[in-house]
């Protein structure tokens, strides 16, 4: 993710003490400078923009108003100030929330309330679009989650942090391929967005900012959960799926549970309807070191989800016994 901390920029900086006269010096010695930060032991309390600054002094009073005085009664004693870890989107949101007076002022980025830079509204909108642009080419076109480059960032990101609690679940179904087969692949993309949806809605509407949902390809999908609750979502995630899933049946096959195609090997059988198979593994027990570790275990766990004919998810720990993971349906 990207952050505003990423894009600061500096400017002069001078106490609340100083007076308009020096400020409009340094505007005048800086011709291409917008702003000035006002600081006191290096926590921002205010903000200078030079469109403001001379619009103040140039009334019928103010240049002898203000110019001997100090900055205070000319600054901004409110602008937008913003801690560094968050990110481009949000900070973009809430500049562009202020009212059109203070629509192009800097933006005031802090760390721990201490004065770390200011972003123009010009760099933070490149920058946005930039970030936009990336997305774009590394999102699944089908589903519009990002895809596997996006869905490896933020796994090592998990990984790079020994310290950060993490369940990771990746989420397939079972028989899609048949499904496809005998109800197209127009049908078959409308239950990949169903699932899509499906997994956005439990994961990243309900839970913290650092929970994630990628689309990997096909009818492969992978979450990552900031936290060891992973059972909860799992057991509302196929309980909303099997309400939804009826809907992609015929009444025909879905009451007979399976419907009559060619199996893997072509030749006609009774398959199955499209289940919901989800392997969890956590760092609880077990420290992760590489994608490739994590990725191996959750395919060997999936495989014994699709054991069950019906949705399920699958816990595994390394630390435990084999048969700890036991389907849960």
């Amino acid at each position: 993710m990207v952050t505003i901390g990423d894009i600061i920029e500096n400017v002069p900086v001078v106490s609340i003490k100083t007076k308009s006269s020096e400020v409009n010096q340094i505007f005048e010695d800086l011709p291409d400078l917008e702003g000035i930060v006002v600081a006191s032991e290096n926590q921002p309390v205010g903000l200078v923009m030079k469109a403001q600054f001379y619009q103040k002094i140039s009334t019928k009073y103010g240049f002898d108003l203000f110019m001997g005085r100090s900055i205070d009664l000319v600054m901004d004693t409110a602008p937008l100030m913003v801690e560094h870890t968050e990110s481009i989107a949000v900070v973009s949101s809430k500049a562009m929330g202020r009212s059109q007076k203070n629509l192009y002022d800097y933006v005031v980025v802090t760390k721990d309330q201490m004065l770390k830079g200011i972003v123009s509204i010009k760099n933070l909108l490149i920058k946005l679009a930039e970030v936009q642009v990336n997305q774009a080419m590394y999102t699944n076109p089908l589903s519009g989650l990002p895809g596997n480059v996006l869905i490896e960032e933020k796994m090592n990101e998990f990984l790079k942090n020994k310290q950060k609690e993490f369940s990771f679940l990746y989420v397939d179904l079972d028989h899609f391929k048949e499904y496809n087969d005998t109800y197209g692949f127009k049908k078959g993309d409308l239950l990949i967005k169903e699932v899509a949806n499906l997994l956005s809605k439990n994961i990243l509407l309900i839970d913290d900012r650092d929970a994630f949902v990628g689309h990997i390809g096909g009818d492969d999908f992978v979450a990552i959960l900031p936290h060891y609750h992973y059972e909860e979502i799992c057991q509302l995630i196929i309980q909303e799926y099997e309400i939804r899933i009826k809907q992609y049946y015929d009444p025909h096959d879905w009451n007979n549970k399976y419907v009559y195609t060619k199996d893997r090997n072509g030749k006609f059988n009774k398959i199955p309807l499209v289940a919901l198979s989800i392997a969890t593994i956590t760092n609880q027990n077990h420290i992760y070191h590489s994608i490739d570790e994590i990725s191996k275990i959750a395919a060997e766990v999936k495989k014994l989800c699709k054991l069950q004919e019906d949705s399920c998810y699958v816990s595994y720990d390394l630390n435990a016994k084999r048969d700890c993971c036991t389907p849960h349906q």
